[in-house]
């Protein structure tokens, strides 16, 4: 007891630990802990970090001037490969596109704006910065045409209107009788397979096609010379063998109907 009646200083035990980190080693009268502190970070590993994080900035700020840059708005639009569509109309389908980023116009985004122009079948698209778009255009392929009242239709083989013209000058196709209602009778659909796989030197000499049923499809060349082609089955046969006889010299006697129903045994009279 110290003077006063007060209590001394009370000496508390040092615990010393072993070196792996066990129990304390018996007899141990006390020890100090020592904290080491931890591993420097060497000059050379900051540098190597903050190159990382510049680089990082510095393609941030590319991405962002490529975005957003008005230098990079499109401004012109260059329209290729269309025939049946004008380029005033894809010009006037693609104005929202004007002003915006080259890199964030897609190919969807354009063939969303051209969806409603039936000749289209596909687009694709080119990017020429600083600002212009180049648009290519796959069309539907006409393979026959319908008259209705003193318009002339051009139709492909599933009997969609691609485009009217005011005469048939210049338009190599077979007319098909029955007016823009041909294309819901039940040959139609017969018809336009055939027409369809012929390639277009034989098809751009057909002036009209037409059936009574299925199984009687006729077409007609120019010079009223016929072919008899019968049912729309092994059509890719059938045009096979009706090229190879067109392209034949015309004999002394001449022919006035190839028969192809059955493209084995062609028959010409």
């Amino acid at each position: 007891m110290s003077p006063g009646g007060l209590p001394g200083p009370v000496k508390l035990p040092f615990v010393r630990r072993n070196r792996t980190g066990g129990a304390p080693d018996a007899g141990s009268r006390g020890s100090t802990v020592v904290d080491f502190p931890g591993p420097k970070r060497s000059p050379r590993s900051r540098r190597i970090l903050l190159s990382l994080v510049a680089v990082l900035v510095v393609l941030g700020g590319v991405v962002a001037f490529a975005v957003f840059s008005p230098a990079l708005a499109l401004r012109t639009i260059v329209v290729e490969g269309q025939s049946l569509t004008t380029t005033a109309e894809i010009d006037e389908a693609l104005a929202p596109l004007v002003g915006t980023s080259l890199t964030r116009i897609s190919t969807e985004d354009v063939r969303a704006l051209l969806a409603d122009k039936t000749p289209i079948e596909d687009v694709g698209i080119a990017a020429e910065p600083p600002s212009t778009l180049v648009v290519m255009i796959t069309e539907r392929r006409p393979v026959a045409v319908l008259e209705q009242g003193s318009d002339v239709i051009l139709i492909d083989s599933q009997g969609r209107h691609l485009a009217s013209v005011p005469d048939r000058d210049g338009i190599d196709l077979p007319l098909i009788d029955g007016g823009t209602e041909a294309v819901n009778s039940q040959v139609f659909s017969s018809i336009a397979a055939v027409l369809a796989e012929l390639p277009d030197s034989v098809l751009s000499r057909l002036t009209s096609a037409s059936a009574g049923t299925i199984d009687s499809i006729r077409l007609t060349l120019e010079g009223d010379q016929v072919i008899f082609w019968g049912s729309s089955e092994r059509n890719a046969q059938k045009a096979r063998v009706v090229e190879a006889l067109l392209s034949v010299r015309e004999p002394d006697q001449p022919v006035g109907e190839f028969d192809v129903s059955s493209p084995d045994r062609p028959v010409t009279r």
